[in-house]
């Protein structure tokens, strides 16, 4: 028997009002249980509810109390959303956490998790050490807000950045629910349309590691993190470093997991195989929050999905479930392979000191390479890597003798030179089946102007060598005999990430440059005790009805007549009605990422947005566009708001702006 709260509201010390849901274990009031709070901006009430009431009817199922709250601003909440992670957001959360505490059915012992934003703020409120949070599940989070989320990668802009930002655009543009908030919500609605701001330019003006992205980034001193922490992500996602970095640095029990999964919670999406990933967490709060010996303390500090050798056009995702007893930064043995042209050189012997290459790659180089953050299990993942190597300087080891794996962040060591003063280089590794197909494995890119790092970066001599490395995700992956592994190398990697200022050639000495793989040393034992994780138990709690089904596009278009070369993403999902609160709503979202002529002046990424709210005759839209393009020394952004009751446009705004390029 669980209590639904369908609406409460919490209030805040400066008198705003925060909107919650809750779920109750039967008889709580009477025997106080521990509780498990989500604290985020994306709508309890609708864009969550489905996914909510699985998770925390089963938590409360399980003998803890469900807690989702709406971030200020959002939702059914009171004020306005000016940021992500402000210090307002975290105060805030410090106040949900002694509300909680305070009420009846609490006794008083918390944990906080959430995925992406959720799994941001738990790590940020825990390096607040509040008393009443005892443990934490952060799935798909960072610890870095700028080297490792999606507004800059090796001190490059991505352009997941802009997309994030047009998804955040339109989620401030959302109205509450006048059925739980009253008449007062047009003037909310008003306010958070008139006061969110465009925080793309505040993201473009902050381009190296600052305060700004200092704040909330929990690397700054891992050392403030005093409870306990499970991290969890998938390959497929861009957040899975976080996992090892928390691993090799946090001074309190923590367990890594990850998967193969793109950026979605492991009961609930692919690609690879699900788990039961409820019974993971309560295991992980009985033994924190009820203090309960279940023996999760005794198992393998880290479990990794092997990934298997898999056909690029595959959204499977087959392998094996592998596990280090204890995680500590190069676990496996760094093995380092020889450069020469065309080929990675596993023998001792020294190459060629006289052979030198250049690449000036095309920028169509990167249209294959997929999303930076997977959200899908097909769509948005990278392609036959082959569209890819035409415009690389691409090595390739023999036929491997017998199988590899890996285990850890790969990197390459480069002596190279550039043509000009700003430029980027991107590195990937990909297994190469006896058929020709490759497949990416990881990869990484760096702005040869953060070379020493991302607070000061310094212009490059042109001309001038280099020794730099660039660092390469982490990976779980094993090579098969008979295959080969391939590393390549180019200068864009358009549109996953955006384009230096002009164009840039590289010349690389491949005598002077090095492969490294984290080779793993197998321990059978380990893996084969491993105790299964089983098959999600999910129910359906709520009644829906399907208006309209999701539609999911990622297409490549080069127009021969213009020689325009586009990426067009159509992300819509299911138009749905809610019939217990009779409430219907549509998330549609369309992105084109393009260029012509090869001309980098051209490049532009433009981002549309449409969100609809209907219950009966009431009917409200909004529509947020964002279209960044840039010329060699500035970023330009223009975009518009407009929101409709009904058929009255009652808000538009429109913005134009110019950001200066530093080093980027």
């Amino acid at each position: 028997m669980v209590k639904v709260i369908e609406h409460i509201q919490i209030p805040m010390s400066d008198g705003t009002q925060l909107a919650a849901k809750l779920w109750i274990p039967d008889r709580a009031e009477q025997n106080p249980v521990p509780a498990i709070l989500e604290y985020i901006p994306y709508r309890k009430r609708d864009f969550k509810a489905l996914r909510d009431e699985q998770t925390y009817r089963y938590f409360a199922e399980h003998g803890y109390a469900g807690v989702r709250v709406d971030l200020r601003g959002s939702g059914d909440s009171e004020g306005i959303l000016r940021d992500e992670y402000l210090q307002q957001e975290l105060d805030d959360g410090l106040e949900i956490l002694k509300w909680i505490a305070d009420q009846e059915w609490c006794n008083g012992n918390i944990g906080m998790i959430g995925i992406s934003w959720g799994g941001f703020n738990g790590l940020q409120i825990a390096a607040l050490q509040p008393p009443e949070l005892k443990a934490v599940v952060s799935v798909a989070s960072s610890d870095n807000r700028y080297a490792d989320d999606v507004h800059y990668m090796g001190g490059n802009l991505l352009t997941d950045n802009l997309s994030w930002s047009a998804t955040m655009f339109a989620y401030n543009s959302c109205p509450p629910d006048p059925e739980l908030v009253g008449e007062k919500w047009r003037d909310m609605w008003l306010e958070r349309l008139s006061g969110s701001g465009l925080w793309l330019k505040k993201w473009l003006e902050h381009q190296h590691f600052d305060d700004y992205w200092k704040h909330a980034s929990v690397c700054t001193d891992y050392s403030n993190i005093k409870c306990p922490v499970m991290a969890v992500s998938g390959w497929a996602d861009g957040y899975s470093n976080t996992v090892f970095r928390l691993l090799e640095n946090l001074e309190v029990p923590v367990k890594g997991l990850v998967g193969p999964w793109g950026h979605k919670y492991p009961h609930l999406g692919g690609p690879g195989p699900t788990i039961d990933f409820l019974a993971e967490c309560v295991r992980w709060w009985d033994q924190h929050l009820k203090g309960i010996d279940n023996g999760m303390d005794q198992e393998p500090d880290l479990k990794v999905w092997m990934q298997d050798t898999v056909s690029p056009i595959s959204s499977s995702r087959p392998g094996r479930w592998v596990a280090e007893e204890k995680w500590k930064k190069g676990n496996g043995k760094m093995q380092s392979f020889n450069l020469k042209p065309g080929m990675i050189d596993f023998n001792e012997d020294l190459p060629d000191f006289s052979i030198v290459q250049q690449i000036q790659s095309p920028l169509s180089v990167g249209l294959f390479a997929g999303k930076w953050c997977s959200y899908s299990a097909s769509t948005d993942l990278p392609y036959d890597q082959r569209e890819e190597d035409g415009g690389a300087l691409v090595y390739d080891t023999q036929p491997l003798d017998e199988s590899i794996e890996i285990l850890g962040a790969p990197y390459v060591e480069l002596m190279l030179s550039t043509d000009k003063p700003v430029a980027t280089v991107a590195v990937r590794i990909s297994d190469v089946a006896e058929n020709g197909k490759a497949t990416r494995v990881t990869y990484g890119v760096l702005n040869l102007t953060h070379r020493n790092g991302d607070e000061t970066p310094e212009p490059i001599e042109p001309g001038e060598k280099y020794k730099v490395n660039v660092p390469l995700n982490y990976i779980a992956q094993h090579f098969p005999q008979g295959h080969r592994i391939r590393l390549a190398v180019s200068t864009s990697y358009w549109p996953l990430v955006w384009p230096a200022p002009e164009p840039a050639k590289l010349t690389i000495y491949p005598a002077s440059s090095k492969l490294f793989l984290p080779i793993r040393n197998t321990d059978k034992k380990v893996d084969e005790n491993l105790r299964e994780f089983g098959k999600p138990q999910l129910n359906d709690y709520r009644e829906t009805t399907l208006l309209k089904p999701a539609k999911r596009e990622w297409q490549v278009i080069h127009n021969m007549a213009n020689n325009e070369v586009s990426l067009h993403v159509v992300n819509n999902d299911a138009k749905i009605r809610l019939e217990d609160i009779n409430w219907t709503m549509q998330k549609n979202v369309t992105e084109k990422y393009s260029y012509k002529n090869d001309d980098y002046d051209s490049v532009k990424g433009d981002v549309y947005s449409e969100r609809i709210f209907e219950r009966g005759q009431w009917h409200v839209a909004t529509y947020t566009r964002t279209v960044l393009t840039s010329t060699k020394t500035h970023y330009i952004i223009q975009a518009t708001l407009d929101a409709y009751e009904g058929d009255a446009r009652i808000f538009s705004k429109s913005w134009s702006e110019r950001i200066e390029r530093n080093l980027m």
